[in-house]
This record gives structure tokens, C-alpha cells and sequence, in this order.
């Protein structure tokens, strides 16, 4: 394809931009959500890819942790089996759970590591279970009964991370491989839990001490009350935003995932609308970027 000259200096200043993030990030690692719900076709799913081998390409380590909500949802109602949610948690029985590592192991896990390796990346798919990698036990809900008292339940399979074994992912991550995780857990008895992939990217974040949590899912970011994306901000922002109300119900778990990563090691966590085409080179190779960036910061 011959560019004209407009389109030829469009190109340069994009590389000419990149350039020192690419010098400021070289050798550092990123964990990147993928969410399900940013899976919306072919043409943004090799997009999605094409970034993850462009990062690894110029040095940079980007680890993959993905959803596949909806892709449970779908086949669960196949199946003709209830979707039951507390607190936004999906009840877990044994028989939930075998599709939900159907799913999350087999059809979702194995897609994105096709499409990065199709695109000249070397991805490999894990789950949690895979050499231990991600210890977890059971997590108990918080739920407001009738009576208006806040009581702990008990879902099912459905956990909490214990801990994250790093010298496995970085000897992958030293062999050139991108690991693909599915956000599935095995506890001290063997059993499997389902475990929300925000919260597994944001303790493999933790644990690798990453520069970058990025967490590419279907919202644009974090908003103010007039619908503006909010960025630049501090944790002391953030705590105050929960505190006054501008960020409440479903936003609290993923923001408190990037919180927490934050406040533990993480550089910087980052929010955006992973359906735009090429968002992840956009949020970490441009002065714009795309969503919500937070720092630990006062």
C-alpha cells in the first residue's frame, strides 16, 4: 500500500510519539485484562492480538488475564441452566463450574492464544490450575437480607486469590512466551473456583510488581457525574470519588481491583473500552491514552 504524504507523516508522528514510552517501558512487564465483553468479533480480536505481539515485540512483557462472562452466560443458556448472580458474583455449583472451565479453559482461553500466535506472537494458555499457579479458597458474598442486614453467602466455587506463583510466569516470560491466563483457581483440596478476572489481573499485577494493570473491558472509563472520562488521578482521587458517589454499583469491584494493585506495587492501573480497535497501543503509547489512568500519587 503506497501512503500519500499527509498519511507518511501521520505515521511518523505516531512513531515519533511512541518512541520514549517504548524506551520508558522496554523490560517492564504489563498485565492486561482482556474482558469478554470486549470480545466483539474477529476485526477487534485481532486487533487485540496484534498489539499484544507489538508490545512483546519491542520488548515489553504483556501477561493476558481474560473474562468470558457473556461466553458462560451464552452456553449456560444453551444448557438451559440458570445464571443466578449475588453481588455480582455468578453462583457456582459443580455443574456451573465444569462449563464455566469449559469455557473459560477451553474455547476462550485457546482463541485468544490462537489469534496472538497467528499474528507471530508465541502465547501460551494456562489456567490457575496449571503448575499451581493460582492458589485460591473460597469466598463467602456479602448479601443484604430481607431483614436489611448485610449477611455472608456462601455461591459455591466461586473464589478469592491466595496467591499468585511468579517464578512460573516469569520463566515463561523469560522464554519470549505471552501467558494467557483463564481466571480459574484451585484451592488446598484440589477443587476448582471461579474466580472474577479483575481480580485475578489485579493480583498477577501485584505479584509480578507490573508496571502497568490494564483492564480493557466495555465502558470507556471512569465518568463524572456528567458523563466526562475522568483521568490522571491519584488513589486519594479515586477514594474520594467512591466516597461522594460518582462512582457506585457495578464500576466498585473493577475500580477497587485497580486500586488495590495501585496501592500495592502496581505504577499504574488503566480502564478504557478495549471493543476500540487498537485501544491498548493507543493507552500505553500515546500522551492521550484512552480511558482512566490511575497512579498512587497524593
Amino acid at each position: 500500500m503506497t501512503l500519500n504524504r499527509e498519511e507518511a507523516l501521520n505515521v511518523a508522528k505516531v512513531l515519533t510519539e511512541a518512541l520514549p514510552y517504548i524506551q520508558r517501558f522496554t523490560g517492564k512487564t504489563v498485565v492486561v485484562k482482556y474482558g469478554g465483553n470486549a470480545m466483539t468479533g474477529d476485526q477487534n480480536e485481532d486487533a487485540f492480538a496484534r498489539d499484544i505481539v507489538l508490545l512483546k515485540t519491542v520488548g515489553i512483557h504483556p501477561v493476558v488475564v481474560h473474562g468470558g462472562g457473556p461466553q458462560i452466560g451464552d452456553m449456560l443458556k444453551k444448557l438451559d441452566i440458570p445464571s443466578r448472580f449475588v453481588a455480582g458474583m455468578r453462583v457456582t455449583d459443580a455443574e456451573t463450574m465444569d462449563i464455566v472451565e469449559m469455557i473459560l479453559g477451553g474455547k476462550v482461553n485457546k482463541a485468544i492464544v490462537s489469534r496472538i500466535n497467528q499474528n507471530g506472537g508465541k502465547a501460551i494458555g494456562l489456567t490457575g490450575k496449571d503448575a499451581n499457579l493460582i492458589r485460591a479458597r473460597k469466598m463467602l458474598v456479602p448479601e443484604t437480607g430481607d431483614d436489611g442486614q448485610v449477611h455472608m453467602r456462601d455461591v459455591g466455587q466461586v473464589g478469592e486469590v491466595v496467591e499468585v506463583r511468579t517464578d512460573f510466569l516469569r520463566m515463561m516470560v523469560a522464554s519470549d512466551f505471552i501467558p494467557v491466563i483463564a481466571p480459574v483457581g484451585v484451592g488446598d483440596d484440589g477443587e476448582s473456583y471461579n474466580i472474577n478476572a479483575d481480580l485475578v489481573a489485579g493480583k498477577v499485577a501485584e505479584a509480578l510488581k507490573a508496571e502497568k494493570l490494564i483492564l480493557a473491558t466495555n465502558i470507556p472509563g471512569v465518568l463524572d457525574k456528567n458523563k466526562n472520562i475522568l483521568t490522571g488521578l491519584s488513589t486519594t482521587d479515586v477514594d474520594a470519588l467512591i466516597a461522594d458517589g460518582t462512582i457506585y454499583g457495578g464500576m466498585l469491584p473493577k475500580i477497587a481491583c485497580a486500586l488495590d494493585a495501585v496501592k500495592n506495587g502496581v505504577v499504574s492501573a488503566h480502564i478504557f473500552d478495549g471493543r476500540v480497535p487498537h485501544a491498548t497501543l493507543l493507552e500505553v503509547f500515546t500522551d492521550e491514552g484512552m480511558g482512566t489512568l490511575i497512579k498512587n500519587r497524593v
